[in-house]
């Protein structure tokens, strides 16, 4: 069913089941909570309008010792015996990327993990945690913003071609595996949400550039309960065309939906860059089309990987995890799916049950580490 501008503004029909979906089936995410222990002036910083990335830069670094301590067993890793660096730089797009190394202070990395962070998100939040555990077991871990996220230029969250975001991505860590210093080191994708879809696509673009990846609740589908009904979504897509960047898509609270340790939940906006408005048109429509192209392209999967998933995740499709690790042409893969756990494994879960799935990540990274190289 095609719609067209003339029929889409005029169809109260359609108005209503928008209001519907809105209403009922939809929570909206609210606006960012005041911040314990927060004054007025960073309040403002925090309040401010985030579609830029000055804004966003401004927050972070007003935040950014805020946010490491606040009590969560992502920052009980310390950050002695890692060298860190923060580094900005122009892609042949012209845009300005924000990324991010931890690499072990002593010793030369075993290998090299490169994160590739989930939707709406940051490497300088939860993922500096995550970096911190990897690199503290001997990995270094490279990680940046694609553009329009977190502290990398653009509009915050539009993803105008997801295939663009991906070769911006490849561009940025092609740089990265070709210093000296990591040239012959295996090298790992290391992907969450929708940035297993991220690392996924760059694999089918390189099908050999990569020594194996690790996914994490990866978006090979978006989960049913949370895709509009399918007359909404063709009223989406035909205002898609005229309407690229607003942000019109329901959605329910990701950070409900994502986070089952309820002490957890209530630290999510402490992530004070990450996106919290209702999706924009087209980069929900880029979503929607990337994981229905990868799902028809699970067989072309070919590389080294560990699939993890917890059983309860109504965010991605812990299914078609499934069928991915069936349907790969890998000869080495292994899934690992999680009784009760929901979709942010290493974020949003029991302490018990993260330490777990961090266990098994570095277990499968070591056993792959002394035979595999880029």
């Amino acid at each position: 069913m095609a719609l067209n501008s003339s029929n889409l503004f005029r169809s109260q029909p359609f108005d209503g089941v928008l209001l519907k979906w809105r209403r009922g089936k939809s929570r909206v995410m609210a606006k960012p909570l005041k911040l314990q222990g927060v004054d007025d002036e960073l309040q403002k910083i925090l309040d401010a309008n985030m579609d830029e990335a000055p804004a966003r830069r401004r927050a972070r670094e007003a935040f950014k010792h805020i946010q490491l301590g606040i009590d969560h067993i992502l920052f009980k890793t310390p950050p002695n015996g890692l060298k860190m660096k923060e580094s900005y730089e122009v892609n042949s797009r012209g845009l300005e990327i924000f990324s991010k190394s931890w690499l072990p202070e002593t010793s030369h990395p075993k290998a090299m993990v490169f994160f590739c962070h989930g939707y709406g998100d940051t490497c300088t939040f939860f993922a500096e945690g995550i970096a911190r555990k990897l690199a503290s077991h001997g990995y270094g871990v490279f990680a940046m913003d694609y553009p329009g996220f977190g502290l990398s230029e653009g509009l915050h969250c539009y993803i105008h071609s997801f295939d663009r975001l991906v070769d911006d991505v490849i561009e940025q860590y092609t740089k990265i595996k070709e210093d000296p210093d990591f040239r012959t080191l295996p090298c790992f994708l290391f992907g969450q949400s929708m940035g297993g879809a991220v690392a996924l696509k760059m694999h089918l673009k390189q099908p050999n550039a990569w020594s194996g990846a690790c996914l994490v609740a990866p978006m090979c589908k978006i989960a049913d309960d949370m895709v509009p009904p399918w007359i909404l979504k063709q009223i989406l897509i035909g205002m898609a065309n005229i309407l690229p960047k607003q942000k019109l898509v329901p959605q329910k609270d990701l950070a409900e939906a994502a986070f089952r340790d309820i002490k957890k939940r209530k630290l999510t906006p402490y992530n004070v860059i990450a996106y919290k408005d209702k999706p924009r048109l087209r980069t929900a429509l880029e979503m929607l089309r990337i994981t229905a192209e990868i799902e028809q392209n699970l067989e072309k999967v070919s590389l080294p990987i560990l699939i993890l998933h917890g059983e309860n995740d109504i965010v991605t499709d812990p299914s078609v995890s499934r069928a991915l690790y069936e349907k790969a042409s890998s000869s080495d893969k292994k899934i690992i799916i999680y009784k009760d756990a929901g979709h942010s494994l290493l974020e949003g879960e029991p302490d018990d049950m993260i330490l777990r799935v961090f266990s098994d990540i570095v277990s499968w990274l070591d056993e792959h580490t002394n035979y595999t190289a880029c």
